[in-house]
């Protein structure tokens, strides 16, 4: 039986206390000195440009290959190309979805993904929808995450919770509900729209989900060199999105974007 949305708020009221009593959350045990082969298993390749060129996405598919990224993460009309190109890699297409301002119907967000993981997607990236998280329209939130879990199957769902926008509290509560409805990952940010990760978000946002064995925590946004890749690591996170992989891994400077 679905929840009222004042049975919500008890709930979140109550994980809020419990995570701001709980401290430093037991992170996970992802040690890196360098930026070697293991390293690059955390990192999402991005390209989320709206100019992105069919050339750019090769490129973008070629370097992921070549370091062994976890995944070319890439807008859903991208998708069939970043698919083709992988084949036969160790590197897996990822498709970002009502992104980056998470404001589609539940219904699109939903078909959008569908027809993501039909081109080939193996993760993909949902943004939330903040404007209702804002509104303490807890139901909406949950069931719009919920909807796109469905959606996948058996696909895994991150959850980008644009932390940028949001209050300590609303962090913790929309971590919470997007674990309790199935997704894979709480994320912290676009990156399109100012900000980006932080630490004590990516901390937050872990704690928050341990109740839920098996969540994990992508950090994203204003992520371009290594220590920058170590601090978020240390924090609790699992998984990094950044468009400066290259330029990590020591070989360049150039981005693919502004993720």
């Amino acid at each position: 039986m679905a929840r009222t949305n004042e049975e919500w708020a008890v709930l979140v009221s109550a994980k809020i206390s419990e995570v701001q009593r709980a401290g430093k959350p037991n992170v996970n045990s992802l040690h890196f000195t360098s930026p070697n082969s293991d390293f690059a298993r955390t990192i999402d390749h991005t390209l989320l440009r709206p100019d992105a060129t069919p050339a750019q996405i090769d490129k973008l598919c070629d370097e992921a290959v070549k370091f062994k990224f976890k995944s070319c993460c890439v807008n859903g009309a991208n998708i069939p190309q970043v698919t083709s190109r992988l084949i036969g890699t160790s590197t897996i297409p990822c498709a970002v979805i009502g992104f980056p301002l998470g404001a589609s119907k539940t219904e699109v967000k939903a078909f959008e993904a569908s027809q993501a993981i039909s081109d080939g997607a193996k993760e993909i990236d949902m943004a939330l929808n903040v404007g209702a998280l804002k509104a303490g329209d807890y139901s909406l939130v949950f069931a719009d995450v919920r909807a796109v879990v469905l959606a996948c199957g058996t696909t895994p769902l991150k959850v980008i919770l644009e932390t940028v926008f949001l209050t300590d509290e609303e962090i913790i509560a929309a971590s919470f509900m997007v674990a309790d409805a199935g997704a894979a990952f709480v994320k912290t940010c676009t990156g399109f729209l100012g900000g980006g990760a932080t630490a004590r978000h990516v901390s937050l946002m872990r704690t928050a989900v341990a109740f839920m064995p098996g969540v994990q925590v992508k950090a994203s946004a204003g992520i371009r060199n290594f220590d920058k890749c170590l601090e978020m690591l240390e924090a609790g996170a699992d998984r990094i999105g950044t468009s400066s992989g290259v330029a990590i891994m020591g070989e360049g400077t150039s981005e693919t974007g502004t993720y």
